[in-house]
C-alpha cells in the first residue's frame, strides 16, 4: 500500500475544493461530516490517509489501517450518542475505479436512505 498526498485522498469527496472542517484527524485517517447528500441525521465519513487500492485485495499489511478506521468510526459514533440507538458502517468503494474510498457511518435512519443507488443496490 503506497502513501499518497492527502489532497488526492480527499479529491473524490471534494472535487479539488477545500474540504469541510475535520471532526477528527490522526496520522492514519481523517473524519468529516457528510454535509452534501446527508443520508441520516448523523452521517460522517472516515477516510484513510493511505490509499487502499481495493478492499478485495487487502492484505495482512492493511489489517492495522482497516482495524484503526473501524475503531475510529466506532469511537466517534459513541461520542455522537449512537451507542444505544445503534449505527451502520458502510464501505465506500468506487465501482467505476474499483478503489476503496472510506467508511460511511450513519445513525439508525436507514429507512430514509436513497444511497447507494444503482442497479441491484439493496440495503
Amino acid at each position: 500500500m503506497a502513501a499518497i498526498d492527502i489532497e488526492q485522498t480527499k479529491n473524490p469527496y471534494f472535487g479539488g475544493k477545500s474540504p469541510p472542517q475535520y471532526i477528527f484527524e490522526d496520522e492514519q485517517c481523517i473524519v468529516f461530516e457528510a454535509d452534501e447528500d446527508r443520508q441520516a441525521p448523523v452521517h460522517f465519513i472516515v477516510v484513510p490517509k493511505k490509499v487502499l487500492p481495493r478492499l478485495s485485495v487487502a492484505t495482512e499489511e492493511d489489517e492495522r489501517l482497516l482495524g484503526h478506521i473501524l475503531l475510529v468510526a466506532k469511537n466517534l459514533a459513541v461520542e455522537k450518542g449512537l451507542l444505544n440507538s445503534g449505527y451502520h458502517v458502510m464501505v465506500d468503494e468506487n465501482y467505476r475505479t474499483k478503489k476503496f474510498i472510506g467508511l460511511h457511518v450513519f445513525g439508525r435512519a436507514l429507512h430514509h436512505m436513497v444511497w447507494p443507488v444503482g442497479p441491484g443496490s439493496r440495503l
